[in-house]
């Protein structure tokens, strides 16, 4: 079966795996409602609704509209208001729709599953939202993503820090780098804790990473006021950061499991 033009009722088994697909069965779902018909059962609206509600990486791209619209029903209530004629609502869906699918089209980085895998195993409270409020702001709150990056990996380090050594203490007031310091010397991962100046080099700059990743989210994440000419970080500038955190963070978690520590 095509999902790009459909001409029977699409129901739970009919439904594709890939995640563009999925995006386009929901669109063009809609839009064949918006000429009354029913191509699309209502038990597939609210799984497709909701599997792209709950997506961290593309939640904020779900038109508004069916945010708000539980069920076929509420859908055809609304897009007959919407309009008393079909083209204009068939072009309002597909207009709507394009942040999505553009975006699912331009394959989000593999990057991205990889650590949310490593950080759901590692369970620890905190660490998740923080990488799920991450992921979900690079575009559309670039200073709230770079925030959150470095929330991720200092809530990283400090259960590292509380899980390695029971003695370990942090005080509430220790930043970014500070914390890091001290897991990675209970990592032993520390650069003055290698010889070998390949491995020096290495770890010097993933402690680099983090001292910087400090500075981009004091300078431009939403946690601090701006001065007179403040610098607003481009969706670009977020990416970056939350790599990096996300990145750290794996490199962290690998490590510990790699030294038979139980986190």
């Amino acid at each position: 079966m095509s999902f790009f033009n459909q001409t029977s009722v699409v129901g739970l088994v009919d439904l594709p795996s890939n995640k563009l697909e999925r995006a386009m069965t929901l669109r063009n779902g809609l839009v064949s409602l918006c000429e009354g018909g029913a191509n699309m059962d209502d038990s597939v609206y609210r799984l497709l609704r909701r599997e792209f509600m709950d997506d961290p990486t593309v939640s904020h791209l779900v038109p508004a509209f069916v945010r708000t619209t539980q069920d076929k029903a509420a859908m055809w209530a609304f897009l007959k208001g919407h309009s008393g004629q079909w083209e204009p609502r068939r072009k309002y869906v597909r207009e709507q729709f394009m942040p999505l699918i553009d975006r699912l089209e331009r394959s989000p980085a593999p990057a991205d599953a990889i650590v949310t895998d490593a950080l759901q195993r590692f369970d620890a409270e905190g660490i998740t939202d923080a990488w799920n409020k991450a992921l979900s702001r690079r575009e559309a709150d670039p200073a709230g993503a770079i925030t959150a990056a470095r929330t991720l990996l200092e809530t990283v380090c400090k259960h590292l820090l509380e899980d390695t050594d029971g003695n370990a203490t942090y005080g509430p007031s220790d930043d970014l780098p500070k914390l890091y310091r001290q897991a990675s010397e209970l990592l032993n991962i520390a650069p003055s804790q290698h010889s070998e100046d390949a491995f020096k080099r290495i770890l010097g700059s993933a402690a680099s990473i983090v001292e910087g990743l400090g500075t981009l989210r004091n300078k431009v994440g939403d946690a601090h006021a701006s001065g007179g000419r403040p610098v607003k970080p481009a969706p670009r500038h977020a990416a970056l950061a939350v790599n990096m955190a996300g990145s750290m963070a794996l490199f962290l978690i690998e490590t510990a499991n790699a030294k038979g520590i139980d986190v």
